[in-house]
């Protein structure tokens, strides 16, 4: 049997097929790798005797892959993007530095940043990098070792996690909107109140609707309100009095403590749920990553 070394393509080869596949274009490929146009095209053409297939019609100022072409670069694509994934994390394991956290923008904003000068106290030698996103980053994939995530622990089947925070939500207001319009004492007389709705494009988040009803009252008018789809936003708008928003105990709590925010009637939504720090159950976490971990588990 002919050895893996004599079958495969040449690992430069590879990378040389995947820029000038993605980018539809040898001198850009050229551009991207430090290369001249000619070297690209002969490395193209030599992976193309190799295997056999043509896998680029060259048209002018252009080349666009063939049908086998995208076949073949979805493939080398995807291999590629692992390798530089193992090699990034066998580097963080032996040299250490920085840990990646990923976690969504109200998450960084309200809950870490609060804290960031506590961490550096307390685990000076790591280098945090919080990643922000509007979804939920699959952090697997994306060779991430930490995450932040709101729901239930059986969601996530290839998961570990610690707990951080359960999810109780409430009304908040800003001083300035409590000094001009006075504060609700009850649900049904909030409903008469501007409120501010939080739409997540993609996250689920509770809803007035769901906070109403839980109360025992009714939002009559559903669409009437300020919508706006990023929780840093409705923030920002309850402090600047342009309503009242729902708030997440875990996020609002130091705003409330330094007065910016004003609890709205007495009234709490615990929905059973909560949040967590997770890290995949196929990858063995880097010693600092581990400290991090372990560190925010222990603000819960």
């Amino acid at each position: 049997m002919r050895s893996l070394r004599h079958l495969l393509p040449s690992a430069g080869s590879l990378i040389v097929f995947e820029a000038a596949g993605r980018l539809s274009s040898f001198t850009a490929a050229g551009r991207e790798l430090g290369m001249t146009q000619a070297a690209v095209s002969y490395a193209v053409r030599g992976l193309e005797e190799q295997l056999g297939a043509k896998l680029f019609q060259r048209r002018h100022r252009q080349v666009i892959l063939t049908e086998a072409g995208e076949r073949f670069h979805a493939d080398v694509s995807l291999g590629l993007s692992h390798i530089r994934k193992s090699a990034e994390d066998l580097r963080l394991q032996a040299t250490g530095g920085h840990v990646t956290l990923a976690a969504s923008t109200a998450f960084g904003s309200f809950w870490m940043m609060p804290r960031l000068q506590q961490f550096r106290d307390e685990l000076p030698g790591i280098d945090l990098r919080i990643q922000t996103a509007d979804r939920d980053l699959d952090i697997i994939a994306e060779g991430i070792p930490l995450g932040v995530r709101g729901g239930e622990p059986r969601d996530w089947p290839d998961y570990h996690s610690l707990p951080l925070a359960d999810e109780e939500i409430f009304p908040v207001a800003g001083t300035s909107y409590a000094a001009k319009f006075g504060l609700p004492k009850s649900a049904a007389e909030l409903a008469t109140h501007r409120l501010i709705h939080l739409e997540e494009p993609y996250r689920e988040a509770a809803s007035w609707d769901e906070w109403f009803q839980s109360a025992g009252a009714s939002l009559s008018d559903t669409a009437r309100g300020l919508r706006i789809n990023d929780y840093g936003l409705v923030i920002q708008g309850v402090m600047e009095g342009q309503g009242i928003a729902l708030g997440w105990r875990h996020l609002a709590e130091r705003l409330l403590a330094s007065g910016l925010l004003v609890p709205v009637t007495d009234h709490v939504l615990r929905t059973g749920k909560a949040f967590y720090v997770v890290w995949p159950k196929n990858r063995e976490l880097s010693e600092n990553a581990r400290k991090v971990r372990d560190w925010l588990a222990a603000q819960a």
